[in-house]
């Protein structure tokens, strides 16, 4: 259960801010809630929380503030598999593994502000004295002037 609720913690967090965010966060609503809109409402308002912090993370901080918040994610589906009944309990698995097994096959890939987000292989190559990159600056290419006397 505890790698489970890992997995699932880590689903939320890495869903916050893509196309997936949307179904993930109504899917995660729901099981915090149980079947009362008003705990319904406050799981919307705490994920939209959890989306907005990892969405004003400054670059240094990035990585500790997805860490954080998939260890109190972690936390919060370990003890809500905890107190549900069995069948409840088999229910919400069943979602929390499709849940994984969304985010596994669409890895959400986060970049900071000028950075290329990459979600699978990516291959620059350069051939035959040209240049290659993913962002490149002001860049010329040709053959260099050669080094000594000046002439005009």
């Amino acid at each position: 259960m505890t790698a489970l609720a890992a997995a699932g913690g880590t689903a939320v967090v890495q869903a916050a801010g893509t196309d997936a965010w949307t179904g993930i966060r109504e899917q995660v609503a729901r099981w915090f809630g149980r079947g009362n809109p008003q705990r319904v409402q406050v799981e919307l308002e705490h994920l939209d929380q959890t989306a907005a912090e990892l969405e004003a993370a400054r670059p240094a901080e990035a990585e500790r503030v997805r860490i954080r918040q998939e260890a109190a994610w972690q936390g919060r589906i370990e003890a809500l598999l905890e107190s549900l009944e069995d069948v409840e309990r088999a229910r919400v698995v069943d979602e929390l593994r499709t849940l994984q097994a969304q985010q596994t096959s669409h890895r959400a890939v986060l970049a900071g502000q000028s950075g290329l987000a990459v979600g699978g292989d990516l291959n620059v190559q350069a051939d035959n004295g040209s240049a290659a990159a993913v962002t490149m600056g002001n860049v010329t290419l040709g053959n260099p002037s050669q080094p000594g006397p000046h002439q005009d």
